[in-house]
């Protein structure tokens, strides 16, 4: 049963390379389409994420006002900022979790190819189902694992900013004038439009930083594993199994499996006669 699975995991494995390495098939290879994922799908998300609209002077003033209350100087004057961040940063949760999901859409249909492409497996129904829900399965359980980490990976942005972060802000308001900034000029349009610059180039900094870990992440969770110990756990379950349960896995006729068992015992006293026949010719 073994050289069967080991054969189907060798046709996965090339099926999932870039197109130099895999001369299985002429339709593109999954690598190929993995690489798009996140050279392409990736970057388009993140560039249509709303940002304009919800950074719009309308929406910063309003966050503003309500995070700062009546009395912003007796408060705390940074609460409308981290709103924003907080908001801006939980639109990347989207582009987070369709990256795991294509890439794990992509992980199904090369399973489903490389057991297609498994001839050997076609003699054994029942075992090529078996194999086929326990990939299934397994992916699923790494495309669980690939989300919880690509959304840790954005909370990790938003949970904590810099002390820098805050310190720019009043700097830019007291640049070249008057380092006091009344109560008025807190809520000008000027104001909130340096807000708005100072959350944006934020924005943009954490972009630019999970464009490239998300795709390690999801590389770490998902692709890495199914290529690596994508069978691991059905290669466990089936080393619990006993004779007959093996049996029924190969589809074998039970007229066959004794006619072969009775073989195999003949071939034992074949085997030990032949010794012992080996061991009187050394003797003389």
């Amino acid at each position: 049963m073994c050289p069967f699975i080991n054969l189907f995991s060798a046709v996965f494995l090339a099926f999932s390379l870039p197109n130099k390495h895999s001369g299985l098939s002429r339709r593109r290879p999954g690598g190929d389409r993995i690489y798009g994922v996140f050279g392409n799908q990736l970057p388009a998300a993140l560039r249509k994420l709303p940002f304009d609209r919800h950074l719009s002077l309308q929406n910063v003033r309003k966050v503003d006002s309500e995070a700062d209350g009546y009395q912003p100087h007796l408060i705390a004057p940074d609460q409308g900022c981290k709103r924003l961040v907080d908001s801006s940063l939980n639109y990347f949760r989207g582009p987070a979790e369709a990256s795991v999901d294509a890439v794990h859409i992509i992980l199904k249909e090369l399973l489903r190819r490389s057991i297609g492409e498994t001839e050997e497996l076609k003699r054994f129904p029942t075992l090529q189902a078996e194999i086929a829900t326990a990939a299934n399965e397994a992916l699923q359980r790494l495309r669980e694992e690939g989300k919880k980490t690509t959304l840790r990976l954005v909370d990790m942005e938003s949970s904590y900013l810099t002390v820098d972060f805050f310190r720019k802000l009043p700097q830019e308001e007291h640049k070249g004038g008057n380092p006091t900034v009344s109560t008025t000029d807190r809520y000008s349009e000027g104001h909130f439009a340096r807000i708005v610059s100072h959350v944006s180039s934020d924005v943009r900094m954490v972009s630019d930083s999970l464009r490239n870990a998300i795709p390690k992440a999801v590389v770490h969770c998902q692709v890495k594993p199914a290529k690596q110990s994508l069978l691991d756990h059905f290669y466990l379950q089936v080393g619990k199994k006993e004779g007959k349960e093996l049996a029924q896995l190969l589809d074998e006729d039970p007229v066959l499996m004794e006619r072969r068992q009775q073989c195999a015992k003949r071939l034992e006293l074949y085997k030990s006669a032949r010794d012992e026949i080996d061991c009187v010719s050394w003797a003389r």
